[in-house]
């Protein structure tokens, strides 16, 4: 007998993170990485966080480092309930929201609840890639719906649908890995065909806030569906290394659900984390900071466009997002990604390719580029490298 004997069905289902093992091949300094997800760490508050470190042990003593409730730190759920109905419309309290360890905890605590072995999960083509490792565990049925420019292709959409469909996950804006985001009719047509079916629809938002031109749009179904749940994040706008999400949701039952799965995981998020992100939120302006965020990104992904315009040959295609971490580039048809990828990191730069990203596809002909922790000389000269070896290709 093996280890693998012993195994779950569920944990041999569920692929590695294809991005770890990148990261790890791409620690060398000498390599330009283009493949994480990684904010630029120039935008991590430190110096406000290390005044709201020591304000917070002062104020509140032994209450940060005390065990705490399920759902979080209620003046931080009200925080996050007061922004979002502000900024969209809706009408949250601290009830509807559930304070969880990043946003990938949200994936998994959403799929235990709702998800048994052969049901079916609608997800995007491509993407987030941990969102498939974090679905995977439960063995589910994945419907693969082509994203468009314009956002999920709706014939697609409703062929799904004809399912036994448990929920649809999302990136409505500035989606990982494409960076597109959906336009307002799409997300109406969307909302239009999920009315009266028993389905969870789950929009991720870690991005949102980090667009450079234009009006935010609404989302697809929080405050119109049932059933709806939006997943947010301080780690894109703060720091990522707190590990600082949260689940919203007007549905108390649904949420109550998640409540329980994730007392069974790990009793409670991080709450000195908690306090510390709420203390840095009250005493500083998240709008202005966020404003520095948008205007430094927006500039690293003009650089990375304008070197794809100069280095890239005319046979490659890729997005031009208008917020974000990430743009996608789309190879001649026959060209793959992931055999190209071992020779960009022979000429020390690195890429995801587009494989994890799909539903069993093996040799796809696209990458994700990530735009937002490198300066912009050293992204022209990563692009440089990688049009390089474009060319060289047959």
């Amino acid at each position: 007998m093996s280890i693998k004997d012993l195994l779950s069905e569920g944990i041999q289902s569920t692929p590695p993170s294809f991005v770890r093992g990148i990261l790890k091949a791409a620690s060398d300094p000498d390599v330009i990485s283009f493949a994480g997800g990684l904010p630029n760490p120039i935008s991590f508050p430190q110096e406000e966080l290390l005044a709201s470190m020591e304000r917070i042990v002062r104020t509140y003593g032994s209450k940060v480092f005390q065990y705490s409730i399920t759902a979080g730190l209620p003046e931080l759920r009200q925080y996050i309930a007061e922004r979002y109905n502000r900024r969209f419309g809706l009408h949250l309290t601290a009830d509807n929201i559930i304070m969880t360890t990043g946003s990938q905890q949200a994936l998994d605590l959403i799929a235990k609840v709702l998800l048994d072995k052969g049901d079916g999960v609608i997800v995007e083509k491509p993407t987030y890639l941990a969102a498939i490792q974090a679905f995977s565990l439960n063995q589910p049925e994945f419907y693969p719906v082509e994203l468009t420019d314009e956002g999920l292709h709706i014939g697609q959409l409703e062929k799904a649908l004809e399912n036994r469909v448990k929920f649809i996950y999302t990136i409505p804006n500035f989606q990982n890995p494409t960076g597109l985001t959906y336009s307002e009719e799409n997300r109406n047509q969307v909302c239009a065909l999920l009315k009266g079916r028993d389905i969870v629809l789950i929009e991720d938002d870690p991005y949102g806030e980090l667009r450079f031109d234009g009006e935010s749009l609404p989302y697809i179904g929080a405050g119109k569906l049932p059933y709806s749940i939006l997943l947010g994040t301080f780690s894109k706008t703060v720091t990522p290394g707190m590990r600082t999400g949260f689940i919203i949701s007007e549905n108390t039952e649904l949420l109550r659900h998640i409540s329980i799965a994730k007392e069974a995981s790990d009793l409670h998020t991080n709450i000195f984390s908690q306090y510390l992100i709420w203390d840095y939120l009250t005493h500083n302006s998240l709008d202005a900071h966020i404003a520095g965020i948008k205007a430094l990104y927006r500039k690293q992904a003009q650089a990375m466009m304008d070197a794809m315009k100069r280095y890239f040959p005319a046979t490659v295609k890729y997005t031009q997002p208008h917020g974000g971490m990430f743009l996608w580039v789309t190879l001649p048809e026959g060209m793959s990604a992931m055999k190209l990828f071992p020779k960009a990191l022979e000429r020390r730069v690195a890429f995801v390719p587009g494989d994890p990203f799909y539903i069993d596809v093996q040799d796809a002909n696209t990458l994700r580029l990530n735009y937002t922790n490198a300066d912009c000389d050293t992204i022209a000269e990563g692009i440089r490298r990688l049009g390089d070896l474009l060319k060289e290709e047959p």
